[in-house]
């Protein structure tokens, strides 16, 4: 892993991405990970992360992170008919 990071790193380099947006963009990506993961609960993907959930919330807003796409893809779930057929198939 850290050498896929130091690739990339040098690979953000060369392009010319400055320090402070290659921290903004790790950051970014960081977030988005642990929330998709929480399926957009900050809370718990504040603890995750290590940092209280003011700080996070905080985060997101100044990294223009759009938390709503991931709480909508949290909630959503298949039509309940589909739920029932595969139940109708495993008792088969």
């Amino acid at each position: 892993m850290k050498a896929q990071l130091e690739n990339l790193v040098r690979q953000m380099y060369q392009l010319g991405i400055g320090f402070e947006e290659a921290v903004e963009e790790f950051q970014r990506v960081f977030i988005l990970v642990v929330l998709r993961e929480e399926k957009g609960n900050q809370s718990r993907a504040a603890h995750k992360l290590g940092m209280h959930r003011n700080t996070l919330r905080r985060t997101v807003r100044e990294l223009q992170i759009d938390v709503e796409p991931i709480r909508e893809a949290a909630r959503r779930r298949p039509p309940h008919a589909e739920g029932l057929s595969s139940l109708k198939q495993r008792a088969i």
